[in-house]
């Protein structure tokens, strides 16, 4: 019985108009409302099964994306089932290729909308947590319109293919144009190409105190095309991004906020060197910036023409404070030799004259 009513359905050109038609549409029908329990079956199996995969996850990620590509999901299933079902009614030739064309259009968008939402929401999870927030402010914006340009421009070739237009005339033309504007710019893109390595890579992050050749400061701002730093003087540096990433520079803020001071002073040649490095640790550890762990330490560098030259190293809780308290132990220092006859020479130069007898006149 099941043959006979699928042999009777089965379209056949033998057939009169309104019956062919007939069985066309009944067929339309049944797949456009296989496809609708299609995508209410995936609408239980998201709300279900998705939720509590989702809910297993300790990130917030994948809930989030669910979320906002569910409804976009069922959407598809919907009209990839009314292409199919218009594609094959017996349609004026036009018509049908314009309304098939329409659709197919409509199924691109939805998928497009789908790969925008799961992208927003995979930019904004490595934005937070990676690149911070002020980084994440001013350059997350400017990646997702890159990566809005590329899936449109992606979305638009496969249309036109589908459309049976020549694409590679297109492509031609976005590569000479993209040459020209890498020419035109390559200054700016290569800067614009660097402030993403900073990021990716970050060596420094807002607020890092670092150096770069005889210059320190602190980071102020991290653009596209340049990094802007705040000396000890208070003046800025706009440094272009290109020029950071192919330069040696030391981030004094890295591993930690520790820093490390250094002070050189001379003792003269007569002086007991272990009671002068005793009494500059001493000066040291007395100052309550000077950390504790690591010690303070002092050492005898070398013998200088004029001194013994000491250099005391110590280490305090945050790099801005290394000039504060070298001041206080520069201090402690000129007081505690003074007490203890340490004496600091001035540099001195011994002449020795001596009298040529041979060739001297005579008195």
């Amino acid at each position: 019985m099941v043959d006979s009513l699928l042999y009777y359905l089965k379209p056949d050109e033998m057939d009169p108009f309104y019956l062919f038609w007939a069985k066309q549409a009944l067929i339309s029908v049944v797949i456009i409302a296989v496809f609708y329990l299609l995508s209410r079956l995936l609408q239980v199996l998201i709300a279900k099964i998705g939720t509590r995969l989702c809910a297993a996850t300790e990130t917030d990620l994948d809930d989030r994306i669910l979320e906002r590509v569910s409804g976009p999901a069922m959407l598809l299933v919907n009209c990839a089932g009314l292409y199919l079902a218009i594609k094959r009614l017996p349609l004026h030739d036009k018509v049908g290729i314009a309304a098939s064309g329409l659709l197919f259009v409509v199924n691109i968008t939805i998928l497009t909308v789908i790969a925008y939402r799961v992208l927003d929401e995979l930019l904004k999870a490595y934005g937070a947590r990676v690149a911070g927030a002020e980084v994440s402010r001013q350059i997350m914006p400017l990646v997702e319109k890159l990566c809005t340009i590329f899936l449109v421009v992606t979305a638009l070739i496969i249309t036109l293919k589908h459309f049976n237009y020549d694409i590679l005339s297109l492509v031609t033309a976005l590569g000479v144009g993209s040459l020209a504007i890498g020419l035109a710019a390559k200054d700016t893109l290569a800067n614009m190409v660097s402030g993403f390595t900073l990021m990716i890579d970050r060596p420094f992050r807002i607020g890092d105190r670092i150096q770069l050749g005889a210059q320190v400061g602190d980071v102020i701002d991290i653009g596209l095309r340049s990094t802007k730093i705040k000396a000890l003087d208070n003046t800025y540096l706009i440094i272009p991004n290109s020029e950071l990433c192919n330069s040696t520079l030391i981030n004094m803020a890295f591993p930690d906020v520790r820093g490390k001071g250094r002070i050189n002073v001379g003792i003269g040649y007569g002086c007991d060197v272990a009671l002068a490095k005793e009494l500059m640790v001493r000066s040291a550890i007395e100052i309550p910036e000077v950390l504790k762990e690591p010690a303070p330490e002092a050492f005898l560098v070398n013998f200088g023409d004029s001194a013994l030259n000491l250099s005391l190293f110590f280490w305090v809780a945050d790099y801005t404070h290394v000039f504060a308290a070298s001041d206080k132990i520069n201090s402690a220092i000129l007081k505690s030799f003074h007490s203890n006859g340490i004496t600091i020479p001035y540099p001195t130069r011994t002449v020795i004259h001596e009298k040529d007898t041979n060739n001297a006149p005579q008195d």
